[in-house]
């Protein structure tokens, strides 16, 4: 017989007072490749789980004299609670195996075991891991070259849209992988990035020139949420700040426990993206050059101090105007736990058709990351930081809104104004005394900057964006750089690698989600 091929030799402690008769199995399991501790008495089993900490499942026979079987359990659970056991019976009755599951075991096997049980026993509790990640890994390796034709090969933004999905659904898969092939992964979402921007240098200025751009930030609320409304439905549209396509799918489980996912889509945010520019874009309906323009007290200049998003509810209700909209609205910006907790409780009284709750948690949550070094520990990077996330969502008063939200009978769309990258390379641009102060994107004039990587707009009017001056252009950074002025330009560029920040170019920032939410029931 050859042996598993697992790198460690597992230690087995099988616990039974008829053990002689057992030796078939034991021989079996040697040369399967485990080691087996042998006891015919239950005193005897947790003795050696004292003297063996290398043991990595106990098999433990429920009908022993003296200490029985449950007994047994009960102290090896007590002294050890991650030490898996498996039950092995030859009685089914019904309360042995309630009171054993109450106990936690791992497993149970009715007595006459045999060999092919056993194996499968051992594959599920301390192989399994192991299993899903050669599995894990074998798929990727295989999916890697389709993976590559895709990239080399996407002329259209569905087609990137159908990238980030494939390079998300594999940082999920391998995120718990320990392996080169999360390595792999990284450098083919940069190969990915890569791309993308130079699809993004070539085709954004013509997107503004034709009616066949892609679903952009102004065209949300004309294409999905008025033909929701203009059919009598009850809608809330959630807006989560810096909300990326993988925090979605690691929060999406939650959410199916109370919703039908019936849509899930992915549109492009505008350029910078940022929250200044990306949201009045959605709530507006309007490109920031036209709110400066049809509203310019609705509209804040880089250069000014005042809030860039203090007047979103206003920019709502101008879109309702201009198309001719009488749906009354909510709109809640929700930055604290209380408040988010004191909507919930006011649900019920809602009869508006439209209500837009801001989300602001994430947005906090990456800016927090970057100024404290406890934060930056805890969401060290991707995998961690949709972990946070996950946390945050499943602790928070926003867990119970949405699901007070689904009792009430409304639809969710549920999307957010640009999504963020994590930073790694400082590029040097020097600016004039303007020049905002965003790591990923610059507005200002004589911008000069060394990299050839960044994407110059010298006349911002041609693809909707507002100039301060007659001859500001905007520069943005792609991939995973930033910007760093000269001063102090070492300090800063160590300061924020390994940041997540916005306004930039990027699948993460670019390519976000946009999901309608059916209630369940």
């Amino acid at each position: 017989m050859n042996p598993t091929p697992y790198n460690n030799q597992p230690t087995i402690l099988w616990a039974d007072d008829e053990i002689d008769l057992l030796q078939p199995y034991i021989l079996f399991l040697n040369q399967k490749n485990y080691t087996v501790l042998t006891a015919n008495n239950g005193q005897d089993a947790i003795d050696l789980c004292h003297q063996h900490t290398e043991i990595d499942i106990v098999f433990l026979d429920e009908n022993m004299p003296g200490l029985n079987g449950l007994e047994v359990l009960q102290e090896i659970k007590r002294l050890y609670p991650h030490l898996p056991v498996v039950m092995i019976t030859k009685s089914e009755e019904e309360h042995i195996m309630e009171e054993a599951i109450g106990e936690q075991i791992a497993d149970y096997l009715i007595k006459p075991v045999n060999p092919n049980q056993i194996l499968l026993c051992l594959k599920k509790n301390i192989h399994s891991k192991q299993i899903q990640e050669q599995h894990t890994n074998s798929s990727y390796q295989e999916e890697f070259s389709n993976i590559s034709y895709m990239i080399d090969t996407a002329q259209t933004i569905d087609e990137w849209k159908a990238i980030q999905r494939t390079l998300t659904y594999w940082d999920l898969e391998l995120q718990n992988v320990d392996s080169a092939m999360r390595e792999m992964l990284a450098m083919q979402r940069n190969q990915a990035n890569a791309a993308f921007v130079k699809f993004v240098q070539k085709n954004y200025v013509s997107w503004f020139a034709s009616n066949e751009r892609p679903l952009l930030s102004p065209d949300i609320f004309k294409r999905v949420l008025f033909p929701m409304l203009d059919n009598g439905e009850k809608v809330f549209f959630v807006v989560i700040d810096n909300f990326r396509y993988d925090q979605w799918k690691a929060i999406q489980p939650l959410l199916s426990e109370f919703f039908t996912i019936a849509d899930e889509n992915l549109y492009t945010s505008i350029l910078p993206t940022a929250t200044q520019y990306a949201r009045n874009a959605i709530f507006s309906g309007l490109m920031p050059l036209q709110i400066k323009q049809l509203y310019p007290s609705l509209w804040v200049d880089e250069i000014e101090e005042e809030g860039k998003n203090l007047n979103e509810k206003e920019l709502i209700q101008t879109q309702l105007d201009r198309f001719r909209k009488r749906y009354e609205f909510t709109y809640y910006k929700v930055n604290e736990g209380d408040f988010c907790e004191k909507i919930t409780r006011q649900l019920g009284q809602l009869t508006t058709p439209l209500n837009v709750v801001v989300l602001n948690f994430i947005d906090m949550l990456s800016h927090s990351r970057t100024e404290s070094k406890m934060m930056h520990e805890l969401a060290n990077d991707e995998a961690a930081y949709r972990s946070l996330t996950l946390s945050w969502f499943k602790h928070s008063p926003t867990y119970a809104l949405f699901k007070r939200i689904a009792e009430l009978g409304y639809k969710i769309v549920l999307t957010t104004d640009h999504g963020t990258v994590r930073v790694q390379n400082s590029v040097l641009i020097i600016g004039d005394k303007n020049t905002n102060t965003n790591l990923r994107y610059k507005v200002g004039k004589a911008l000069n900057c060394q990299s050839k990587d960044v994407f110059v707009l010298d006349h911002p009017d041609k693809v909707g964006l507002p100039s301060p001056n007659l001859s500001s252009s905007y520069m943005f950074c792609t991939g995973n750089d930033f910007f760093g002025y000269p001063n102090n330009f070492n300090y800063y560029a160590q300061y924020y690698k390994d940041t997540f920040q916005h306004g930039g170019i990027s699948m993460e920032e670019m390519l976000i989600p946009l999901v309608t939410l059916v209630p369940k029931g």
